[in-house]
């Protein structure tokens, strides 16, 4: 019997509108990652932020989105995937409201961790609720279809609307705009998504806490070394209990009734070399965009609205080829030969920006590396995604997704630690050389492009020889 009749008819005649739900889900969770971008200038003047300490509010999202997505898949299991998609709305509501409001760095901080722990609640029951909703197999795949869109849609609109936002009214509505569409989804989800199927078992809180944790402390140890140090106790000792920390969540993997990661489920081929392109790819990737928003900006002095106009040619490049030419490009060619290519293409556009001067054309210096590295990005996260969940037997498909999704999480919050830490230290090197401040800044940020372009070139390594194309 078709999954949706089970619960009740009325669901199955909705399961469109249900659709638009989920879809608004993903575009929300993809936008809180975009939307800061644009705003990052405005946000540092008026709350006082370092230039390092900006990447919080970018890393303090992923980092509990990512450290905490494993365990948001195990509650949508236990307690329902409708209830906790609710959970995941009013946390993400409220701590938008909490960010709107924030008067400190550390506040916001804060708001944003919130933020990334609701999304990482939203995601696994979104994805849970929308297997559930389509059972014929053309209509999931029209779904899916809809559901990329979606995620490519929210990159887009975060970076248009950031700078519309920032520019017209105030960096504070990049995060009240959450508040209305959360309440709007929160009063229709009775009516329209499945309850979800509850099982039983238990939750393995110690394990989720022991990873976020380490997750943590690795990001904070690197970003501690830009003042005390890579030898200092203090960075030694963070970096040691991160260790510590993660080899305690491995092992008590292995002993508990009801893991978070089951360690067994890395024997599936690809799986392990798909995971590490999948992180590589977000640590080089996500560095081109938080450093080429401060360079148009601190740069090449556009305001936050230009600043956006000027992204948006890069985010619909990954919106159009995402969607409409991935798939075929992947089926005529395989996900392996996309994935090499895509992350070529991202390592060529990452050079290009590792040469841009101070006096830079936005025409000449920034639309064609763009464009080039938003081309790489498009041809190589879907086939970097199936290469890390294709040899998962059926009933891990869900695990190894998150898996997956974990793993970009977490590259993108170890890259731009380490980026931001090697820009501000190619900056306070220059400016001690006596170089001018706009001249040292630049220098830092082409330092970050080109450890950037490094990390894609690592990938492509990775993926040339231990990813395998299966023969069907």
């Amino acid at each position: 019997m078709d999954a949706i009749t089970n619960y009740s008819g009325s669901f199955y005649e909705k399961r469109w509108m249900a659709l638009a739900l989920l879809c608004t889900a993903q575009f929300m969770v993809i936008m809180d990652t975009s939307i800061i971008g644009v705003a990052l200038p405005a946000i540092k003047a008026d709350l006082g932020y370092s230039q390092s300490g900006l990447q919080w509010i970018f890393n303090a999202y992923v980092i509990l989105f990512g450290g905490l997505l494993l365990l948001g898949g195990r509650l949508s299991d236990l307690f329902g995937a409708r209830k906790i998609f609710m959970w995941g709305f009013g946390i993400l509501s409220a701590a938008s409201l909490l960010a709107g409001a924030a008067w400190t760095p550390e506040v916001l901080n804060a708001a944003r961790a919130l933020q990334g722990m609701g999304s990482a609640l939203i995601a696994p029951a979104a994805m849970t609720l929308l297997m559930g909703t389509f059972s014929d197999p053309k209509e999931l795949g029209k779904a899916f279809g809809f559901w990329g869109a979606s995620a490519a849609a929210g990159g887009s609109a975060g970076v248009f609307l950031g700078g519309v936002i920032t520019e017209w009214l105030d960096w504070r509505w990049v995060f009240l705009i959450n508040i209305p569409i959360g309440l709007l989804v929160l009063s229709l989800c009775r009516n329209y998504l499945l309850p979800g199927r509850k099982s039983s078992g238990t939750i393995n809180w110690t394990g989720a806490l022991l990873a976020t944790s380490a997750l943590i402390l690795l990001v904070y140890a690197i970003l501690s070394a830009e003042s005390a140090g890579w030898q200092s106790l203090k960075t030694i000792g963070l970096l040691v209990l991160s260790a510590l920390l993660f080899i305690s969540f491995i092992r008590l993997q292995k002993t508990a009734a009801s893991p978070i990661l089951p360690l067994s489920i890395f024997r599936a081929p690809n799986l392990s070399a798909g995971n590490m392109v999948t992180g590589l790819l977000a640590a080089a990737w996500i560095p081109l965009w938080f450093f080429l928003n401060l360079y148009l900006q601190q740069i090449l002095q556009f305001n936050a609205f230009n600043s956006g106009l000027a992204l948006l040619p890069m985010t619909m490049t990954i919106m159009i080829v995402m969607v409409g030419l991935t798939g075929k490009l992947i089926g005529k060619f395989g996900y392996k030969k996309n994935l090499l290519a895509g992350l070529a293409s991202l390592s060529v556009s990452l050079l290009v920006f590792s040469t841009v001067p101070t006096e830079g054309s936005f025409l000449v210096n920034v639309l064609p590396a763009s464009i080039l590295g938003a081309l790489g990005m498009s041809l190589a996260y879907i086939p970097g995604t199936m290469a890390a969940i294709s040899g998962a037997k059926a009933e891990e498909t869900g695990l190894a997704s998150g898996i997956a999704n974990t793993s970009y999480q977490i590259g993108s919050a170890i890259g731009l630690a380490i980026m931001v830490v090697l820009a501000a230290a190619t900056t306070k090197s220059g400016m001690t050389a006596g170089e001018n401040e706009l001249v040292a800044l630049n220098h830092g940020f082409r330092s970050a492009f080109k450890a950037a372009a490094a990390i894609s070139g690592l990938g492509i390594l990775v993926a040339a020889i231990w990813i395998k194309q299966p023969k069907a």
